[in-house]
């Protein structure tokens, strides 16, 4: 049930509002409203009926090797989440029907924000951290194609980009917190997790873990100084500013800070940084939204402020501080939802959102004026509103820190920042609906009413902050009480209790300076240093947030290129040097220090084949290393060293990697001569001497390191797993050739990995060609690109070869389960019998006798193969097994007798169709190659 309400906006809602506003606008609407709503009530109905006094937990197996499952939680924090999620969702849907021209697309807007609902419905539901971290991207994603909706747009574009750079960050920082705590508890599974506070920070890995949580949190809850996204992420449309950045994505670092708060309860770290933070935040934020000529950036940082001030009261951590967070995050999503709307209805009436434009519009629009007096004033913590009461808890906890005089400071700046949300209160209003540039005739004086269905959820939001500041116990007290207790994971001695009047006490002197100095401040303001002229970025010059990051990204750019303008200069030895120093210094640096020496394994004299082998071996590497500038008698004398692995591999009982190295041979070296023949034949001598020195010396390094950790394992004794092939080949897997087994069933995936790569590879070759052909590389008007009819006695030898080699191949096919073979080597062998043809008769004859003009059958083959085995690994999954597991039993046959049949021979075959159209392909691509000079002479074309 849990994973349907998270994937049911993603999988139903973003396809299906998009194709319903293609009908009408009206459709989309009642989709997503109807989805939202079906959300909303199902949590509901969860609750009611599981009641929640202990976690409703749901969980499927994905990927239970590394931890990662589709584990869900319901508690009464995630019930407090969705419930806003898909609330708040849905009176958005209905402002957004009347916000939206029909110019745009309504559509669009209605699938990106149930795409992201759908994101923060997973991450408030999620039981695991590695799900909870792809919902925590998703939603980062979201935003940032829901910020940029306008696309013409240029500050939309930079917002969004900006608000992408600095989530995106933060996830990152998470990925590691999140990585950490697993390893840790050793479990992602967060009702495991919470449970394990002790132990998880008495490691030494809990603080960095603790950092890099904090500093995800931060950047997604805009706290300072990660806080610059979010006035500029303005840009968005209003239905989009009300929904994420007022009411939910903001709250997603909220959210993650309350649910690891069992895990991080008592560390000094997080008490400490996350209640400076968010006081500084608080404080900050509210003076700076004083001062902003937009309504939506007033509102933007008036957001930053009151996020701030729910991180310091979750950093507080006593059981009032927790509940306090609880409501103030409840009552902030109601007023600044309602705001957000207000101050879109204002753009849309009057015309402008520019403080410096507006006022007066009391005498046009009286009833959203009376609307954003109650926001306004439960924003500011008037009594008798819902702002009121949580701002006094608030307050309330500041006291109660004042033990010592450097703890004076936080109720000092509790009150200032409190005294500074009255300001830019009052001036929300003031400003708007009153004083301002109106009278003087400069806004839009057609300004009116907007429709009622566009008011309706504003009217909504507007009751619920009056009814639950004049009757909290009765709306508010048992939700909040719920999520406290999600939290803390016990019911407090002395649970909160909400009622209205609390007597004369020092809160509430606090908070009556900060609504007397708020007025006052900003009549001030008004009357002697004219606010509307008052330009805060002038104060900061060069270092805002905005301008610290265009040069922090414009040089970690300008840096990034110089880096890599270094290591890319074009030369190839140049890259071999660094991957070989770098892959030695990864290797050394673990082993340092490490006194490692010879084993006491017992070792076995060397025998004289194995002698006369390695001393081949040598010799053909030396004899490589003189001829390595002759391209052709390098490409021998690589296949010479394969013959001689070859050899080894039979000497050590192992014909399945000889037969394959033996036929891997012959391929690659056709199409290594068939590749170097588009080159000179003679690579240039460009090395200087001491780079030549250079090589040596990173060889003999390398190549001594590679020996040395050779012997040091060679003469360990070491459990080896051939035993778990050896003895389950048979019973588990149907077949006796072990090594088939493996590569068909027991690392099946591996094998269609692989593949895929060689597909990809030949695929990629075409389209490389391709290329070159269209720029005129390797086409020449007048020359014929394939290969020619080769002497007779090979054109008849070659004749006998095919049906042979083919037969042959058919018969490595069918027995690779229980013999040395297989689909790979059939492969190969039928790819080697008609590489012959095609050098015997020529390539134009070869293919046209297959059918196979510009490589259209081997593209089918390669697809074929794929598809093949693939569906050989899916049909595993209808009988609930894993990917790729084999079935197999035994058929009678007269005459032939009882004979074993198993699944994977299907996959073998696919195996087999791919390597032969891959391998084929490739040929057949370089074939057409101007320079080949396996094409014999190059003659001109008849004419037609």
């Amino acid at each position: 049930m849990l994973l349907l309400i998270v994937l049911l906006p993603l999988l139903l809602g973003t396809p299906l509002t998009w194709w319903l506003a293609r009908i009408d606008r009206l459709y989309s609407c009642i989709a997503a409203c109807a989805i939202s709503l079906g959300c909303f009530g199902s949590l509901l109905v969860l609750a009611l009926t599981h009641g929640l006094e202990q976690p409703l937990l749901q969980q499927w197996q994905w990927l239970p090797e590394i931890g990662l499952n589709l584990s869900f939680r319901l508690d009464g924090l995630a019930l407090i989440f969705g419930m806003l999620i898909s609330g708040i969702g849905t009176l958005i849907f209905i402002y957004a029907w009347y916000y939206l021209s029909r110019k745009n697309s309504l559509g669009k807007l209605y699938s990106l924000l149930m795409l992201f609902m759908s994101a923060m419905l997973g991450i408030v539901l999620s039981n695991n951290l590695l799900i909870l971290l792809i919902f925590w991207e998703l939603t980062s994603i979201s935003s940032f194609l829901l910020v940029g909706y306008w696309q013409n747009y240029e500050v939309a574009q930079k917002g969004a980009q900006m608000a992408l750079t600095i989530t995106g960050f933060g996830g990152l920082a998470i990925l590691g917190g999140f990585v950490l705590l697993g390893y840790i508890g050793g479990t992602y599974e967060l009702d495991v997790l919470l449970g394990m506070r002790q132990q998880l920070q008495a490691s030494p890995y809990f603080v960095p873990a603790l950092l890099l949580i904090l500093l995800g949190a931060f950047t997604k809850s805009a706290q300072f100084p990660f806080h610059s996204w979010l006035p500029n992420a303005m840009a968005a449309p209003t239905p989009v500013s009300g929904y994420l950045h007022s009411a939910t994505m903001v709250k997603a670092g909220i959210f993650l800070l309350a649910r690891l708060f069992p895990i991080f309860a008592g560390s000094l770290w997080f008490h400490g940084i996350v209640t400076t933070v968010g006081l500084l935040t608080f404080c900050f934020a509210a003076f700076l939204a004083i001062f902003q000529h937009d309504l939506k950036g007033l509102l933007a940082y008036s957001t930053i402020s009151h996020l701030g001030l729910i991180v310091c009261l979750l950093g507080l951590g006593s059981p009032l501080a927790i509940a306090a967070a609880i409501f103030h995050v409840l009552n902030h999503a109601s007023f600044k939802a309602a705001l957000f709307m207000i101050a879109g209805i204002i753009d849309h009436e009057a015309g402008t959102r520019d403080l410096r434009k507006l006022g007066g519009l009391w005498a046009l629009m009286p009833f959203t004026g009376t609307l954003s007096m109650i926001a306004a004033a439960a924003m500011a913590g008037v009594p008798l509103t819902n702002g009121f009461l949580s701002k006094e808890m608030f307050l309330t906890e500041t006291v109660a820190l004042a033990g010592s005089t450097w703890l004076l400071l936080v109720p000092m700046l509790a009150t200032l920042a409190s005294l500074f949300a009255v300001a830019y209160s009052v001036r929300f209003v003031h400003n708007t609906f009153f004083g301002g540039a109106l009278n003087q005739k400069i806004a839009n004086q057609q300004a009116h009413e907007p429709a009622l269905g566009m008011r309706a959820p504003i009217i909504l939001l507007c009751c619920i902050c009056v009814l639950v500041g004049v009757l909290p116990a009765f709306f508010a007290e048992s939700i909040i009480h719920l999520g406290a207790n999600a939290i803390l994971g016990y019911v407090p001695a002395h649970p909160a209790h909400l009622k209205l009047w609390h007597g004369f006490n020092l809160p509430l002197i606090m908070s009556l300076v900060a609504l007397i100095g708020g007025t006052l401040l900003y009549l001030l303001l008004v009357r002697q240093h004219n606010i509307l002229k008052i330009n805060t970025n002038q104060w900061f010059g060069r270092f805002t947030g905005e301008n610290l990051l265009d040069w922090t990204l414009e040089n970690s750019v300008k840096a990034a290129r110089r880096f890599t303008n270094y290591l890319e200069n074009g030369s190839l030895q140049r890259y071999l040097m660094l991957i070989v120093v770098s892959t030695m210094v990864m290797t050394l640096a673990p082993l340092w220090g490490q006194n490692l020496s010879t084993g006491s394994r017992l070792l076995n004299y060397a025998t004289w084949p194995a002698i006369i082998l390695w001393v081949l071996l040598i010799i053909s590497c030396l004899m490589l290393l003189y001829f390595h500038h002759e391209r052709i008698k390098a490409v021998l004398l690589v296949g010479a060293v394969g013959l001689v692995a070859s050899l080894c591999f039979i000497a050590l009982s192992a014909p399945d990697l000889a037969l394959t190295q033996l036929s891997v041979d012959v391929v690659t070296t056709v199409l290594l001569l068939m590749g170097l023949s588009l080159l000179p034949q003679l690579s240039p001598y460009e090395s200087s001497r001491t780079r030549h020195w250079r090589d040596v010396v990173l060889a003999i390094l390398g190549g001594s390191g590679i020996a040395w950790l050779a012997w040091l394992i060679m003469t360990r004794d070491h459990q080896s797993i051939s035993w778990f092939f050896m003895q389950e080949s048979l019973p588990k897997g149907g077949g006796s050739n072990v090594v088939n087994v493996i590569l068909v069933d027991f690392r099946g995936f591996d094998t269609f990995g692989e593949i895929c790569v060689l597909a990809i590879a030949a695929v990629g070759a075409l389209v490389m060609m391709d290329g070159m052909r269209a720029h005129g590389a390797i086409a020449t008007p007048g020359l014929t690109l394939r290969f020619h009819p080769s002497p007779l006695m090979l054109r008849m030898t070659a004749s006998w070869v095919l049906p042979i080699a083919l037969v042959y191949s058919l018969y490595i096919l069918l027995r690779g389960h229980n013999l040395p073979g297989g689909g790979f080597i059939a492969g190969l062998i039928t790819a080697i019998a008609l590489v012959i043809q095609y050098i015997a008769v020529g390539q134009e004859q070869a293919e046209k006798l297959i059918h196979a003009r510009d490589g259209r059958l081997y593209e089918c083959w390669i697809g074929g193969g794929l598809s093949l085995a693939g569906l050989t690994g899916l049909g595993a999954l209808l009988w609930g097994r894993p990917f790729l597991t084999s079935a197999y039993f035994y058929l009678d046959v007269p005459i032939l007798g009882k004979l074993p049949m198993a699944s994977a021979m299907l996959f073998d075959i696919g195996v087999f169709f791919t390597v032969v159209g891959s391998t084929l392909l490739l040929i057949s691509v370089l074939g057409d190659s101007r320079h080949s000079t396996m094409a014999g002479p190059v003659l001109p074309e008849k004419p037609q």
